[in-house]
């Protein structure tokens, strides 16, 4: 269905009115671009198909009318199937709509009484219906979820005709049985799996019926599937690393990665083996150099032979490997219960033993601003006070409330970040590719961002984070403001380079948000650029023991954080390492509380941030 439609039926009768005025007029190519829209806002609609046949009765069969140029209108593809079939050739025309359907699975391409004529098959060439239902799986997930599937029933329909026409057709089966496993149909998928292997034994025909007892459920018939496809064909390294999953996924690591070594034997470089065995690797001892390797590999081979989420998975709901950890300051507490009770507290007071960082006070302002904030003191050292001279200095005071140093940034960086900022991200390298959006904003813009934080977006997640936790919001602006920063003067050498300059004076500036998001930024360039990891490294370490040393004196909100960004930086100094997992094995109160109905909202909104298919 073309996007930006609210009623796709009402659009689809407004198209057929226009087919059906240009066919009065005898103006056959005009009725035909018509028609095409109508099949692709309602691809079943009767009355649609009616006019299509009166276009083909008036035009010779209509095929032409409906031409497949370099990148054809998918309504076309649809017409141009069904027209096919009607002139005897649905072969063709099932080809045409895979293709539709994995081009926009959700639409009911194939729901037409045609493709699940039960006659249909017997007069199609089985290799040909085994290809057709190969291709549709190959555009669709795996599994697809089930409020997905119904657009996929005439699929299963059109295979259980041709298993029942074909009935000892290897490949047909085995291409049944990956349609049938892919919908749900997983009884119907192990029977048809079971049949092909009997009926042609070979590794392809043992891979589909491993996956198929995997659905069910059968892991060692499974596991002794996919041995037997190793068998018929060694050199397929591939199957060595369905293997290793299948073992892994049941908590038998070490072989796992017995398989994953045998297949690494045969080539070195063979990317699903690379990426399962260091998936594997972390997750048996949660070493940070098999993600680094990994997002290395990535790097030097551009070209793997599809698709790989295994460093994402590794990362994902990580502190810093994967998303922006919650505020815990008590300001930061106190706006998620204002904004949670729902109500004003005009006469409310919020008492603080000590000042907190400049970020987390002015939040609490713009977004509870009937708080009273009284600060009881500012113990040393003194938030207020930079950690080390610095060149650019975000904050001044007055008293003990912060006010910027910048000026508001201009209207489009404040569109750019508003549209880029959100909480989650696959990984530290895919962080600094989405950034690059933010390479052209001047610097002053950049900066001005970090202590004028735009209001969230007008979008579900911005809604989301405004009426629960816009703490969370001005977070994630100040971290890809950051990341945007290492797009900058990209042309400078590292060591002297303004970005590095920068970014280093706000890791040393006032104690605040923004540290963490600097310093974020340094561990992402130290996953990209292996020559600046020894530098990134020491200013991690760095800045983590002088956290921990003024904590000795007073709160530092931040070190936790600190100490969660000094485990995800690439070749970490190990004596940091040790004092950040001490520390945070420590530290219990890192973990923030969220209210029921925020969860499900975040939740959903996450695994949308996430998705990968």
């Amino acid at each position: 269905m073309p996007e930006g439609t609210d009623d796709p039926r009402l659009s689809a009768e407004g198209e057929l009115a226009l087919a059906r005025l240009a066919l009065d007029d005898g103006d056959l190519r005009h009725a035909a671009g018509h028609l095409a829209g109508a099949i692709a806002y309602a691809p079943t609609m009767p009355e649609v198909h009616e006019a299509l046949a009166q276009l083909a009765a008036r035009s010779g069969g209509g095929v032409e009318l409906f031409p497949l140029d370099q990148h054809p209108f998918i309504g076309t593809v649809v017409a141009r199937a069904h027209l096919l079939a009607a002139a005897g050739r649905p072969g063709d025309g099932l080809e045409l709509l895979a293709a539709a359907t994995g081009h926009a699975p959700s639409a009911d391409w194939a729901g037409v009484p045609w493709v699940s004529a039960p006659e249909l098959p017997g007069h199609l060439d089985p290799d040909r219906i085994a290809r057709i239902l190969m291709q549709v799986c190959a555009g669709i997930p795996d599994p697809v979820p089930e409020t997905a599937r119904e657009p996929l029933w005439p699929y299963l329909r059109l295979a259980r005709h041709a298993v029942a026409a074909h009935p000892r057709h290897g490949l047909l089966l085995g291409a049944a049985s990956a349609l049938a496993r892919r919908v749900g149909a997983i009884t119907l998928a192990v029977e048809w799996a079971s049949r092909g292997t009997r009926e042609l034994p070979s590794k392809l025909s043992e891979v589909w019926l491993g996956y198929a007892y995997r659905s069910a459920g059968r892991t060692d018939d499974a596991l002794a599937a996919l041995r037997r496809a190793v068998e018929h064909d060694p050199e397929d390294l591939s199957v060595y690393a369905d293997i290793a999953g299948t073992l892994a996924d049941h908590g038998q690591l070490d072989e796992a990665l017995d398989w994953i070594d045998r297949a690494l034997s045969r080539d070195p470089s063979f990317d699903c083996a690379v990426h399962t065995g260091h998936r594997l690797r972390y997750r048996r001892d949660g070493a940070l150099d098999h993600l680094v390797a990994l997002a290395d590999f990535q790097r030097d081979h551009p070209d793997d032979s599809h698709e790989h989420s295994d460093l994402a998975e590794c990362c994902h709901g990580q502190p810093w490997l994967g998303r922006v950890p919650a505020a815990t300051e008590k300001v930061a507490v106190a706006v998620r219960q204002r904004l949670g009770s729902g109500e004003p507290a005009p006469d409310a007071q919020l008492l603080l033993t000590e000042l907190e960082p400049p970020s987390a006070m002015r939040t609490l302002v713009g977004w509870a601003s009937d708080l009273t904030v009284a600060v009881e003191g500012t113990p040393e050292p003194d938030l207020r006070e930079p950690r080390r001279p610095v060149t650019r200095r975000l904050w001044h005071y007055d008293g003990t409330d912060a006010v910027p140093t910048l000026p508001e940034p201009a209207a489009p960086a404040v569109e750019r970040i508003r549209h880029l900022a959100h909480p989650a991200w696959p990984h530290p390298p895919a962080a600094y590719d989405a950034a690059v959006g933010l390479a052209t904003v001047e610097l002053d813009d950049l900066l001005g961002l970090l202590v004028h934080p735009p209001a969230p977006p007008p979008t579900e997640l911005g809604r989301t984070l405004a009426e629960h936790d816009p703490t969370l919001w001005v977070r994630c602006v100040q971290v890809w403001v950051c990341l945007g920063l290492l797009h900058h003067r990209t042309d400078e050498p590292w060591p002297d380079s303004t970005r590095r300059r920068v970014l280093l004076d706000l890791v040393w500036g006032v104690e605040d948000w923004i540290t963490e998001a600097a310093l974020f930024a340094l561990v992402t360039a130290a996953w990209v650029d292996p020559s600046v990891r020894t530098d990134v490294a020491r200013v991690a370490a760095e800045r983590l023991v002088d956290a921990v040393e003024v904590a000795g004196r007073r709160p530092v909100s931040v070190k936790r954080s600190l100490a969660q960004l000094v485990l995800a930086t690439p070749m970490a100094e190990p004596a940091a390492v040790d004092a950040a997992r001490q520390l945070l094995a420590r530290d219990n109160g890192g973990q923030v509380r969220r209210p029921g109905r925020f969860r499900q909202l975040w939740n959903r909104i996450w695994s949308r941030l996430t998705r990968r298919r």
